[in-house]
């Protein structure tokens, strides 16, 4: 993943975050993008595909992908 664990900590936040039922893209990208070059959380997990973007109904929706949800329990398991 990242070459940060800093970066690294707070994907597993955003993904942990976003949870097992997709949210709407605003409500993600308010609360994870950053202009900061050096915590590239958001930007990191989409270029990983740990998160896939979806619409339903006209609403842009985000989700934590397979990748994603094997990732987290990967990281889970390694922290027990």
């Amino acid at each position: 993943m990242a070459d940060s664990p800093t970066v690294d900590a707070l994907v597993l936040d955003l993904l942990e975050w976003i949870g097992s039922a997709p949210r709407p893209y605003a409500e993600v990208i308010d609360a994870w993008r950053t202009s900061c070059p050096r915590l590239p959380v958001w930007e990191d997990a989409n270029a990983a595909g740990l998160i896939e973007h979806q619409r339903r109904d006209g609403v842009a929706l985000v989700s934590v992908s397979q990748k994603g949800r094997a990732y987290l329990e990967a990281r889970r398991r390694r922290q027990a």
